[in-house]
């Protein structure tokens, strides 16, 4: 018999269907609520009848995911790419009718913006990050210029609340884009959105998680989205940017910094949508504004046109 005893909401009566999930059918389990996640509910599950253990991890999406261009097929497959590689999870089950995705449970510490401040954290991080982008191509693209247009849209059409500037910048974002447009990187597999809890650090790797933004894309988006999510300092910008390529040229420092503007003026919208549907108790609004003074200290501030122009120099 199927056994859920946990006071976490998610996993109750009101929670996901568990017990229609094949890789539970007829076993005993038990299952808590893991923190974080601000588009599912993850749930540990863990069976516990004396047949072969089973160790899972539940994530389970709710509400519209087209809102934030989310593809719950692509992240699945693109999950499972990734695992190949040997950085993340493997897919136990996908269950697109059930909301569910049923993922293994890594070992190790989901990590905060703190432990970026250990060379050995950072450089593990960056060291998955390039086993990743040298593994397989994904099935898809990303790009955060037509991912920032679209929510843009969504947000004009449905009336959310947004910065009443925020179409102040649309010059200079242009310009950025054109920048980085005319000095070509290749794409490769990208999380995209490999904010601190996104890596479960075990000592010995760094595994990325949460594929739910995966794409073909510039790896420098992939940096810079992990350099201002988890605030890092101009120093450990740096370190991180030579610990990904070893020896960085001035246009991959400067790409990376312009890519931690992308990633913080277009997020910012995210959350700005979330504001408005997301079930989940957060305060979206103060996530949106923060990527979005975040962008607007760049836009406005001294380093701007130098950065395009190292970028556009390609030295």
């Amino acid at each position: 018999m199927t056994s859920t005893r946990t006071s976490a909401g998610g996993c109750g009566a009101s929670g996901p269907h568990l017990d229609r999930l094949a890789c539970l059918a007829g076993r005993s389990w038990s299952c808590t609520e893991l923190p974080g996640g601000l588009t599912n509910v993850n749930l540990h599950v863990v069976t516990e009848d004396g047949g072969p253990r089973l160790d899972l991890v539940v994530r389970w999406s709710q509400g519209d995911p087209a809102l934030l261009g989310i593809d719950r097929d692509a992240e699945a497959a693109h999950t499972e790419i990734a695992a190949a590689t040997g950085v993340a999870a493997g897919v136990v089950e996908y269950r697109p009718d059930l909301g569910l995705l049923v993922i293994e449970f890594l070992e190790g510490k989901a990590l905060a913006n703190a432990d970026f401040a250990d060379p050995g954290v950072l450089t593990r991080a960056a060291t998955s990050c390039r086993v990743l982008h040298a593994g397989p191509p994904f099935g898809a693209d990303f790009d955060m210029f037509a991912r920032q247009a679209d929510y843009l849209r969504t947000v004009r059409e449905h009336g959310y609340r947004v910065p009443a500037d925020y179409a102040d910048h649309a010059d200079a974002w242009a310009d950025v884009r054109r920048v980085l447009a005319a000095a070509p990187r290749p794409k490769v597999p990208c999380n995209n959105d490999l904010l601190a809890a996104n890596f479960i650090d075990d000592g010995d790797r760094a595994w990325l998680i949460d594929y739910e933004y995966s794409g073909n894309n510039d790896a420098a988006f992939e940096l810079g989205n992990t350099a201002t999510e988890c605030g890092f300092t101009p120093a450990q910008v740096e370190a991180y940017v030579a610990a990904y390529y070893g020896s960085p040229t001035r246009a991959d420092l400067a790409r990376v910094r312009l890519q931690m503007l992308c990633s913080a003026y277009g997020w910012s919208l995210w959350g700005f949508i979330q504001e408005a549907v997301s079930p989940i108790a957060f305060d979206f609004h103060a996530w949106g504004m923060e990527r979005y003074e975040k962008a607007v200290a760049t836009f406005r501030g001294p380093d701007l046109a130098g950065l395009l122009a190292e970028v556009g120099d390609g030295g």
